[in-house]
């Protein structure tokens, strides 16, 4: 293992340091502002509880062991252990999953489709999470003063839109200062947390879990639909798994227990004892820790730490859908890449826009972050339970733990999983529909490109050649060859591509070099460079070429062409021409397919769909296309 290495996967020093900065300015944004209206939403009238001392330590102490349980031993220790060659989140695990388990085909499958519904999820949870926290930070304006609520709404769509309009810029320069204001912010949650513990000590005694359970024997019912605000301090677990491939293990499991988790309990403690002190604050525990003096302060750098925690959440959207699209389940989209130095940092317009126009829309039809929290916590809660499941897999096959470790692992996990996901499924009418709805858009859009391009596979090769027949036709006749180098891209590399036989038909002449492409995307995140192509000479000028990539890697085949030359394949590439095919669509009842609005929508997309082209980073004046027309 070479230096680099050792240094990226057991950071020390000033590089730790570095990393343990930026990891607070990214991943724990969502955690990092909670306090924001977890604790104020446990007390929400419409649960029925009233803030007595009681309560009061009962749901600290819910929030408390709820974040050392879910958060620091589910995913730092545990869940952590399942990196797909050091990327983390649900596709990646996901992609872990599949190709290993020994189980029947119909079970992998349910296992697949169980992590691509939780992927979905995340595009709910993305479209909530900015939405409510912009709107709670700028709330803090109608505890100063009552002259600001007419504003709020206004002030939060103002924010939003321009929090949406300059990504297109990229992070790269605003992203080297999220870790010093979130470390700010983390301070200043632990100050206002110990100023009003030190006003009221008695809260301490919430360390204590009998005051968890017994708020449960207390309440019963009303105790139970209490855990579905308890959650909103969870939230943020997925986007700190996700963010794992960008920090590492060690940075980030360093910052959230030597920073973050100290920050937050500081600061729920402090709010339960205020509450404790004076009731009527648990409207707005968190802004009336301050002193008057520093409210608006406040206000400005929590509104600050909302935007960077909406930011990152942006930002594992757009990997999201980079990660689908690269797996076959999305079509493929104009990507632009923001930095010519990180890879990860990439704008997708399209996505941009509509999370944009969604969380307008959210605040908007909700109005207040209390009502949004309605519908916060469903895609959350589900994603664990996911976890969870997917989880137990890997460490069952991959990692080899006993049956019985597992079990006991997985009870141990799902049973607060489930108690917030039940919790949190009685909040459908008011709010939590909207999550699910937006899942179960993106995964029947997922699903039907999936089975759309599976179909379209099986109608093309039904007319398809085998190479071996098509290069013995033209041994026994060949055709008039040309100079140049050709090169046709194909998912088969043991066929003829379409548009070989295309061009043969019509053009009646061949290149002089034939190479016959193939791209493939890998169930790891990255490839290393030196096993990226591979070059196949199968005589009479024909190349086979299989060109092979992460699902977190963009494709650029004339770089993977140069690569080809250590090989013994040099190109010259104003003497190469690619040829692509072109498929026009037809959704109909005649043949055995998908149902005919489904067979639509993939039409639909695969029409409006990036073009190959500029998507494998072609030279557009060396490209033909060819097309064909296809009934599904």
């Amino acid at each position: 293992m070479t230096d680099v290495a050792q240094t990226r996967e057991h950071p020390q020093g000033r590089y730790l340091l570095t990393l343990c900065l930026g990891a607070l300015g990214v991943v724990f944004g969502d955690l990092g502002t909670s306090p924001l209206y977890a604790l104020r939403e446990s007390f929400h009238p419409g649960y029925g509880l009233a803030p007595t001392p009681a309560n009061v330590l009962g749901i600290v102490s819910l929030i408390l062991w709820s974040l050392v349980l879910v958060i620091s031993v589910k995913y730092l220790v545990f869940v952590m252990k399942a990196d797909n060659k050091g990327e983390g989140g649900i596709i990646a695990l996901t992609a872990l999953v599949a190709p290993h388990i020994e189980a029947p085909r119909g079970r992998r499958t349910k296992l697949v489709l169980m992590g691509l519904f939780g992927a979905a999820l995340l595009y709910g949870d993305g479209m909530i999470t900015p939405s409510i926290s912009v709107l709670s930070a700028v709330e803090g304006l109608d505890v100063a003063t009552h002259l600001f609520r007419p504003y709020i709404v206004p002030i939060t769509v103002a924010i939003l839109v321009a929090l949406f309009a300059v990504q297109s810029r990229g992070t790269g320069r605003v992203g080297r200062v999220f870790g010093p204001i979130m470390l700010l912010w983390m301070a200043t949650l632990a100050l206002l947390g110990v100023r009003s513990i030190f006003a009221y000590p008695a809260v301490l005694a919430a360390v204590n879990p009998w005051y968890a359970v017994a708020f449960f024997l207390r309440n019963h019912w009303h105790g139970f639909l209490v855990l579905g605000s308890v959650v909103l301090a969870l939230t943020g677990a997925e986007t700190l798994y996700a963010d794992m491939g960008h920090f590492g293990k060690r940075p980030i499991r360093l910052t959230w227990f030597a920073v973050v988790l100290p920050a937050l309990v500081l600061n729920y403690f402090g709010q339960g004892a205020l509450i404790l002190r004076q009731p009527r604050a648990a409207e707005q525990p968190f802004f009336h820790l301050a002193p008057s003096w520093a409210l608006y302060p406040l206000v400005a750098l929590a509104t600050t730490a909302t935007i960077i925690a909406s930011q990152a959440v942006i930002s594992g959207a757009f990997s999201l859908t980079v990660q689908a699209v690269q797996l076959g389940y999305l079509p493929r989209l104009e990507i632009e890449h923001t930095s010519e130095r990180e890879r990860g940092q990439i704008y997708i317009p399209s996505v941009n826009w509509v999370l944009m126009l969604t969380c307008i829309g959210l605040v908007l039809g909700f109005r207040s972050s209390s009502n949004l929290a309605a519908a916060y916590g469903v895609a959350v809660t589900t994603d664990f339970v996911f976890t969870t499941i997917l989880f137990s897999v890997v460490a069952r096959t991959r990692f080899g733990w006993s049956l019985t470790t597992v079990v006991l692992l997985a009870s141990l996990f799902l049973v607060p999983d489930l108690a917030f996901w039940a919790a949190n499924m009685l909040k459908i009418p008011s709010g939590g529909w909207f999550p699910l709805v937006v899942a179960a858009t993106v995964y029947t859009v997922m699903t039907t490109w999936k089975r759309g391009r599976e179909i379209l596979r099986h109608r093309l090769k039904v007319g398809e050649l085998p190479f071996d027949v098509f290069a013995a036709q033209m041994k026994a006749h060949p055709p008039t060859r040309v100079s140049g180098t050709a090169v046709f891209m194909y998912g088969n590399p043991e066929t003829t591509p379409p548009a070989l036989l295309h061009n043969l038909k019509h053009n009646k002449v061949l290149h002089e070099r034939v190479i016959l492409l193939m791209v493939r995307t890998e169930d790891v995140p990255h490839v290393p460079a030196g096993e990226r192509v591979r070059v196949q000479e199968i005589g009479n000028g024909f190349y086979r070429v299989l060109v092979c990539y992460g699902f977190m890697e963009d494709p650029d085949v004339p770089a993977a062409m140069r690569l080809a030359k250590s090989q013994g394949l040099t190109i010259r590439p104003m003497e190469t021409t690619y040829f692509l095919g072109r498929e026009n669509l037809i959704a109909t009842r005649r043949r055995r397919g998908m149902a005919v609005w489904r067979e639509k929508l993939f039409s639909t997309m695969s029409r409006n769909a990036r073009g190959a082209a500029s998507f494998f980073r072609l030279p557009p004046n060396r490209v033909v296309e060819l097309g064909a027309q296809i009934e599904l």
